[in-house]
Parts: structure tokens; C-alpha cells; sequence
């Protein structure tokens, strides 16, 4: 397969490595401030770059009909208008606020112990995720992903960021010196805690997971998530 990376950074590099010790080959590579290699060339792009660069990446890719993996949060307001375009591109895109396939496993039991803990009013629940110094965005798009599948089963309203609001689902950010990722849900009572967490090690779940749903999506056509690449 041929692929095209759109960001070159660490996520990027980790992606080339694996991807490379698979049989694919890197055709393109890009930064904001230098791009080598033949675009045209790839099968499909992965997209890790930044949010202020996303936009135009996804862009690029369906105007050029190259089906497209993107894992960069913090541009979600102008995703309406990337499933416009590819819609009207006949294109293939996916986004994932988080490629790891242990992360995306952790949203469906999130949504399963939100479902069951509906009942239970005397348990409040929160998120709390850490991440890396570099991290620009807050509260990550997996912390978002989790919280908005905690609200489809929730009598919260919405969730924020550092909220005591009885009605609004707490989201506690941290940063602190080489976390690649953990996301910690917890049910809170006057009794007791029940919590769970997913906790990365490495980036390497996140580019094997990114290196699959691009092979999946390859030869297709239309707007996917992780869901339908692992079939949950």
C-alpha cells in the first residue's frame, strides 16, 4: 500500500516505521514547512498533524480522490464541512478522536457502564485524562469521545472543562512530563468509587491503529469511524 503522510512528527515517524516494517511504502510526507515524494502517487493519506493544518490536509487529500485516515483533534468545528466534501467528492474518510484499538475497545465499555450505571442517581461521574507537555488541545478528543458517550445515557446536559456544575459533566485536564495518554472514568458515591482506565504506553497503538483502518478503508468509499473498521 501507498501511503501518504500528512504531518511528519513524532505520530508520523512512528506510523513510517511500522508501516515500512509492514511491506507499505511511504510515497509522500509533509510538514508545514517542507513536503517530499509524489502525493499523486498514494493510495491512501494519514493525517496527523495540528489542528491549524488539518482542515487543509483533509482537504487536499479528497479534492485529490486519495482516501484519508485522520487522527489530529482540535478542529472538530469544520468537520460538517469535511463530510460535505467528501460526500460530494465520493470520497473515503476517517476520523478517530483516537486510533488505538485498545482505546476504541474502551468506548464501548464506556458506553456499557454508562448504560448501567443510568439508574444508579447516587453515583456522579467524571473524566479525567493526561497527556504530554506538547499537547495543544484540552481536554483531548478521546476525553470528549468519552464523555459524549457518558451523556447518551446521562441526565447531564453537556460536559466542560474544570466544572462544578451539578448538571454538567466534569472533564479534568493534566499535563505533565512524557504521558502518551490515560483516560480515567470514575463513579463517585458517599460509599464508594468504581473507575476504569485505559493508559497508553506508547505511540505505537495509535499508529498500528491508524496503519489498519487505513488497509481498511483503501478500497472504499464514504465516511467511517474505528466502528466499523473493528466491527463493535
Amino acid at each position: 500500500m501507498k501511503i501518504a503522510l500528512l504531518g511528519y512528527g513524532k505520530m508520523g515517524k512512528t506510523i513510517e516505521k511500522l508501516a515500512l516494517e509492514k511491506g507499505h511504502s511511504i510515497v509522500f510526507k509533509s510538514t508545514l514547512e517542507s513536503s517530499e515524494g509524489n502525493f499523486e502517487a498514494a493510495e491512501v493519506a494519514i493525517e496527523f498533524s495540528s489542528p491549524e493544518a488539518a482542515v487543509e490536509n483533509i482537504s487536499k487529500a479528497l479534492q485529490a480522490g486519495i482516501p484519508i485516515v485522520s487522527g489530529t483533534t482540535g478542529w472538530l468545528d469544520k468537520y460538517s464541512e469535511m463530510v460535505n466534501l467528501c460526500e460530494k467528492r465520493n470520497g473515503s474518510f476517517i476520523y478517530a478522536s483516537n486510533f488505538s484499538v485498545g482505546v476504541n475497545l474502551f468506548f464501548s465499555i464506556n458506553e456499557y457502564a454508562a448504560k448501567l450505571m443510568a439508574p444508579w442517581k447516587e453515583y456522579d461521574v467524571s473524566v479525567e485524562e493526561i497527556h504530554h507537555l506538547e499537547k495543544k488541545d484540552a481536554p483531548s478528543g478521546t476525553a470528549i469521545t468519552i464523555a459524549e458517550g457518558i451523556l447518551k445515557h446521562s441526565d447531564k446536559k453537556d460536559w466542560k472543562l474544570n466544572t462544578s456544575e451539578e448538571n454538567t459533566l466534569n472533564i479534568t485536564a493534566k499535563r505533565e512530563e512524557d504521558i502518551k495518554g490515560t483516560h480515567i472514568v470514575s463513579y463517585n458515591s458517599e460509599v464508594d468509587t468504581i473507575s476504569f482506565t485505559h493508559q497508553a504506553y506508547s505511540r505505537e497503538g495509535f499508529a498500528k491503529g491508524a496503519i489498519l483502518a487505513a488497509e481498511w478503508l483503501k478500497d472504499k468509499k464514504g465516511i467511517f469511524t474505528m466502528k466499523d473498521v473493528l466491527s463493535i
